[in-house]
C-alpha cells in the first residue's frame, strides 16, 4: 500500500502552463491521477501537458479572470476529487506607485479567482466526497512580509483566511481544504529582470538552507495534500520555505 499514491484520483490544477503549477500537474501525473490542467498561455499549457505520464489527461485553455471563461471550464469538468489553485501573479511595487488597476489585477488572479472557482464547483456538484482543496498562497502576508510587495501579501492572506473558512464548511462532507505557504520559488518570475540578478543572490543567502525552493518541491507537498495520507488534516498551512520564517 501507498499512503501517497493518486491512482483513480482526477485533479484539476490551475496556472498549469508553467513553474509551480506544471510541476504539480506532472508529479500528480507520475503518481497515477487523471489530469486536468489549464492556463491562459496555450502553447506553455501544451508543452506542460505533453510532459504528463499515463493517459486521459485534459487540457482547457482559460483566463480565470474572466468570468465567460472560468463558466466554460467549470462545465467541462468531470468529478473531481482534487484541486490545486495555483494560478497567480507576482508584481513588485511599492504602495505609493501602485494603480488602482494593479491592486485589482493583483486581487483578481490571486484571490478572488480561486475563491470563485471554488464556489462554481461547489454549485455545480464537482467535488466526489473526500476530495482535497489545495490552495498555493505564500509565506508573504501570513508569516512575513516584503517591502514591494504589500498587495501581494494582501491577496495571500485573504486566500488563506478564504481556505481556512472553505475547511470548515465541507468538514462534514469529508472534503479537505489545506494550504501551501512557499517561501521564494526558483520560477521564470525571477527572470523577468524585475529584480537583478545581485539583489536575488543576496537575498538567497537570508534563507538558513542558502536557496530558494524548487517548482517539485511545492508539488511534492501538494501530492501528499491530495492523498490519502492527509485525511484527518484540514484547515492548515504548510509551510515550506527554507528555514526564512525562523528568523
Amino acid at each position: 500500500m501507498n499512503p501517497f499514491s493518486l491512482v483513480g484520483k482526477t485533479i484539476l490544477v490551475t496556472g498549469a502552463s508553467s513553474g509551480i503549477g506544471r510541476a504539480v500537474a506532472v508529479s500528480c501525473s507520475q503518481q497515477g491521477a487523471t489530469l486536468i490542467i489549464t492556463g491562459r498561455n496555450e502553447v506553455r499549457l501544451a508543452e506542460t501537458f505533453s510532459m504528463l505520464e499515463g493517459v486521459n489527461h485534459l487540457q482547457i485553455s482559460a483566463d480565470l479572470t474572466l468570468a465567460d471563461d472560468m463558466d466554460k471550464l467549470v462545465e467541462q469538468l468531470p468529478k473531481l476529487d482534487g484541486m490545486v489553485n495555483n494560478a497567480g501573479i507576482a508584481k513588485p511595487l511599492v504602495l505609493q506607485l501602485t494603480e488602482t488597476e494593479d491592486v485589482n489585477e493583483i486581487m483578481q488572479l490571486n484571490a478572488l479567482a480561486p475563491i470563485h472557482l471554488t464556489r462554481l464547483v461547489l454549485q455545480h456538484k464537482k467535488l466526489n466526497k473526500g476530495a482535497s482543496l489545495v490552495y498555493i498562497s505564500s509565506v508573504n502576508g501570513n508569516n512575513c512580509a516584503y517591502i514591494g510587495s504589500t498587495i501581494y501579501a494582501a491577496s495571500k492572506s485573504a486566500l488563506t483566511g478564504f481556505m481556512k473558512g472553505v475547511a470548515l464548511e465541507l468538514a462534514p462532507r469529508g472534503i479537505r481544504a489545506n494550504c501551501i505557504n512557499p517561501g521564494m520559488i526558483e520560477t521564470d518570475l525571477l527572470k523577468d529582470g524585475a529584480v537583478g540578478q545581485e539583489e536575488l543572490e543576496s537575498d538567497r543567502l537570508k534563507y538558513p538552507l542558502k536557496r530558494y525552493g524548487k517548482p517539485e518541491e511545492v508539488a511534492y507537498a501538494a501530492v501528499y495534500l491530495l492523498s490519502d495520507a492527509t485525511q484527518w488534516i484540514t484547515g492548515s498551512s504548510l509551510l515550506i520555505d527554507g528555514g526564512y520564517t525562523l528568523q
